[in-house]
């Protein structure tokens, strides 16, 4: 492929994601301007936006806090809240020179999608996992609560895999601030009931290995989301590295911009829904061999923020 045909193809990509950040499937229209939070950008004030305080251990989602105990494994750290109390926001790790990277998968299902998964749509992509579980890359799966009931099996089987840590990317897949590439938006004190609405739902399907991360549906955020979460006591989880797998039908340029856009600490935003990312699971094959010969370690969301 010359270099001329690999931009083309990535910058198709890069012009899918929009749609695709509107639910993998269930938005439409592409994204007002001025607002959304894309490629890891704050939409509003950029007060939070990878505020760099120290980790501190958090609680286990919908657990109380208890002194640690001998032999007790260690709390996914959390970051420090930011100004006057907003959830922070991390993005890439602080630590850039030890070659890590965390590939996060997205399992996007929106409360409405129901009909469209029992006429036969693709939601979940088993095969996608089964490959990361082959190729021991550990990984972290922003998972709906729609997603979870939808498919509790998988959300289970996921859920207790130590190779797989589970994040909450809310129940609804309805944006916690307006516009956001046509997504329906809730308030505040609906936002927040949609976060604990998730982990309800995690909980129901035996999901084991919860961490205390969130990230934004469409990654749209501003001052007034972040408030609206902080009493959830989660670190809210961007990226920097946009993979382009939504709704792409080229493997090798998905691939390849991932390789473009990797460095020490990046979070990479992938997708793990067949209907709107239909080439994730081969693009993954060509990316995960590529950054081990490159010298590369993949970890989990959690030993990112821990650096």
């Amino acid at each position: 492929m010359t270099n001329c045909v690999r931009k083309v193809a990535a910058a198709a990509a890069l012009a899918a994601l929009g749609a695709a950040l509107a639910g993998c499937g269930g938005g439409a229209g592409a994204p007002a301007t001025g607002r959304e939070a894309r490629m890891g950008t704050p939409a509003a004030s950029a007060s939070t936006s990878g505020s760099a305080s120290a980790p501190t251990p958090a609680p286990a989602p919908g657990s109380t806090a208890a002194s640690p105990q001998a032999g007790a494994p260690a709390k996914p750290p959390t970051m420090a809240p930011g100004p006057n109390g907003l959830t922070p926001v991390f993005e890439r790790a602080k630590q850039r020179t030890d070659k890590t990277v965390a590939l996060t998968f997205d399992a996007d299902m929106t409360s409405d999608q129901g009909p469209r998964a029992a006429d036969g749509e693709h939601f979940d992509n088993p095969a996608l996992i089964s490959t990361l579980r082959t190729l021991k890359v550990p990984s972290t799966i922003f998972m709906t609560g729609r997603w979870a009931e939808e498919y509790p099996d998988q959300a289970k089987s996921i859920g207790t895999d130590p190779n797989f840590e589970i994040a909450n990317h809310s129940y609804s897949h309805h944006a916690f601030t307006s516009p956001c590439y046509g997504l329906p938006a809730l308030d505040g004190a609906a936002a927040r009931a949609d976060v604990d609405r998730a982990f309800a739902a995690f909980r129901q399907a035996g999901v084991v290995n919860t961490v205390p991360y969130f990230r934004f549906p469409g990654g749209c955020y501003d001052d007034q989301a972040l408030r609206a979460v902080s009493t959830a006591k989660v670190t809210a989880v961007q990226w920097d590295v946009v993979s382009g797998d939504a709704f792409a039908k080229d493997p090798v340029a998905v691939a390849e911009q991932v390789l473009d856009g990797v460095k020490p600490g990046s979070v990479v935003v992938m997708h793990c829904t067949r209907s709107a990312a239909p080439v994730t699971e081969d693009a993954v094959r060509r990316i995960v061999p590529e950054l081990r010969k490159r010298g590369y370690r993949f970890v989990k969301v959690s030993e990112l923020i821990g650096k």
